[in-house]
């Protein structure tokens, strides 16, 4: 019998049992047609990693097509990096569910086949958890790089100095301000809490709101991890069909059941303004740089059905016009 590619519920994430080997990290990195970028991301691991006493390091193969991943993990890591290729693609949901039952650290970090990380990074994130011992999870400042690892944006500093995150549940719950290369979670809440489920766009954000649910979190203000954008990605083909905003409005659903009763309103009603702007922006991205004025008209219209405000009107109008005059940049 199939496992369902969409979870919908959280899936089980198994307890390791006396038995199993038992090390500090575990850096696993769930890979799909992303050959192109994996180098670099198993090298800025392997700059820093610790040694394979303490840390495992493990690539995830979802049944990769664009090139030979086996070869490439060996040849990169040298034995030092361990391979799983599943036998049959099963999505993405599945298989960070997968990276997590696999992982045998305390700490687990999903780091992306796409995406990478400075140096230092883990060096930080040890000493947050040795400094604040009773957090879920730890993340680092964070930003965005394109296809030639050129940096597209950044984002601001959540607070000047590291430490748990005040008020964190009601600050993550009206907007995502994590991205997964920049977070490392305890497998222990993992185990309490499930894996990724519902959605393949926003299914991140969902995740960083249930944790904050239950655990605090903490923070470092230094620029240590690198999400990449790019043509080929889940998170691009979402975008050009409109499921990136059903998906959110999914989540914001889910995530409504997991705050006080006296903020959901108050919380719900901020993040559908804060996405819909973000996806009303969004449409011109689209337009221009993926030259599909269809699929950015429809990003504005859904952004405004979203919550409409005068800033989603605004980009729709302007959206409209581009596609009426077959407007082009110079």
């Amino acid at each position: 019998m199939d496992i369902e590619r969409t979870p919908q519920t959280p899936p089980i994430i198994n307890p390791l049992s006396d038995a199993d080997s038992r090390i500090i990290w575990s850096v696993m990195i769930p890979v799909y047609n992303c050959i192109n970028y994996l180098r670099e991301t198993l090298e800025s691991v392997l700059q820093q990693a610790f040694p394979e006493e303490v840390m495992q390091i493990m690539v995830i193969d979802d049944c990769s097509t664009d090139g030979n991943v086996a070869e490439l993990v060996q040849t990169v890591g040298n034995g030092r990096i361990d391979y799983f290729k599943k036998d049959k693609n099963g999505g993405s949901l599945r298989n960070f569910e997968s990276c997590i039952n696999k992982a045998r650290g305390k700490y687990v970090h999903i780091l992306h086949g796409d995406d990478k990380i400075s140096p230092g990074f883990y060096a930080e994130m040890e000493r947050l958890y040795n400094e604040y011992p009773q957090v879920g999870a730890c993340f680092s400042n964070y930003d965005f790089i394109d296809q030639n690892s050129r940096q597209v944006d950044t984002t601001e500093v959540l607070q000047k100095a590291s430490g748990i995150v005040a008020n964190w549940l009601d600050k993550i719950a009206c907007k995502n301000l994590i991205q997964p290369p920049a977070i490392v979670v305890k497998r222990e809440v993992y185990e309490h809490l499930g894996s990724f489920f519902g959605v393949h766009y926003g299914e991140d954000w969902e995740m960083w709101v249930r944790i904050a649910s239950h655990y605090s979190v903490a923070y470092s203000p230094k620029l240590l991890a690198h999400y990449r954008i790019h043509t080929t990605n889940i998170t691009t083909n979402s975008i050009l069909s409109g499921k990136n905003v059903k998906d959110i409005q999914k989540v914001i659903n889910i995530i409504s059941n997991y705050l006080p009763e006296n903020k959901r309103r108050k919380l719900r009603n901020e993040a559908s303004k804060n996405f819909a702007a973000y996806f009303a922006a969004l449409s011109h991205r689209i337009y221009h740089e993926h030259g599909q004025p269809k699929a950015a008209l429809m990003q504005a219209y859904l952004a405004t059905r979203m919550y409409m405000s005068g800033t989603t009107v605004k980009e729709m109008g302007k959206i409209v016009i581009k596609c009426l005059i077959n407007y082009r940049r110079a």
